[in-house]
């Protein structure tokens, strides 16, 4: 049985993709910071629900020694992020950043990410096959932001962007460090969840499908890459 965990699985990709991978037959830990909202969605799934705040070392702690003693980790996606619109769902463009906005995204998609990273090593190497998803985005590609006549070039903000740049980077640092695990970072693509305000073109049963489908590949599967559903990306 392959036991699976996602952090920030109450809703959107993360729920979805909890509900494929337990279809899937995995065992899957719902991660959510806030138990009023993870405990029905966990319950509604057949899912089991932890407590996991990803900013809060002492919850990360705590997550990684209950699952420890209830028997291990072999799969961990890092789905839980943010994009820090504003109230009225903009986008914070450059003449409005601040650098505690940026620390603020940072802190859950980047630093989270290391932080979940520190805690569940430990036990993804007693894995027989532990795998690592990690959430980035069509955003990360700073040729693509760049570039007038790319896909991602009218988005105006900073903040999430560089934080997804960042975890590309986390990937391919950590899977170089650990060659036994499978890690890999993911474009699940424009997908339409409360992060972006629902504004994106496609289903989150249409964007979890690459996450699921690199949560489930074998020990001898690609790692340290980027995927989008067609397949291997240039970073």
């Amino acid at each position: 049985m392959t036991t699976t965990l996602i952090t920030g699985a109450n809703k959107g990709l993360g729920y979805e993709t909890a509900r494929q991978l337990i279809a899937a037959g995995h065992t899957v830990y719902l991660g959510a910071r806030d138990p009023e909202l993870g405990r029905p969605a966990a319950e509604r799934l057949g899912a089991r629900f932890i407590q996991l705040d990803v900013t809060d070392d002492t919850s990360v702690a705590a997550a990684a020694k209950a699952i420890d003693t209830e028997g291990g980790l072999d799969v961990l996606v890092n789905n839980a992020g943010i994009e820090g619109r504003t109230p009225d769902n903009a986008v914070i463009g450059p003449a409005d950043e601040t650098a505690e906005h940026m620390a603020m995204l940072f802190d859950t998609n980047v630093f989270g990410i290391v932080r979940i990273l520190h805690g569940f090593l430990r036990l993804l190497q007693r894995s027989a096959g532990p795998v690592v998803v990690n959430v980035s985005s069509g955003l990360s590609k700073t040729a693509d932001l760049a570039n007038p006549d790319g896909p991602v070039h009218f988005y105006p903000g900073i903040a999430y962007p560089a934080s997804k740049t960042a975890v590309n980077t986390v990937t391919v640092q950590y899977a170089k460090a650990f060659p036994g695990i499978r890690i890999n970072a993911v474009d699940p693509g424009y997908t339409a969840t409360d992060l972006n305000g629902r504004t994106g073109t496609q289903t989150v049963e249409e964007g979890a499908e690459i996450i699921v489908r690199m949560a489930q590949i074998g020990k001898d599967g690609p790692t340290g890459r980027y995927f989008d559903a067609s397949g291997p990306l240039a970073w």
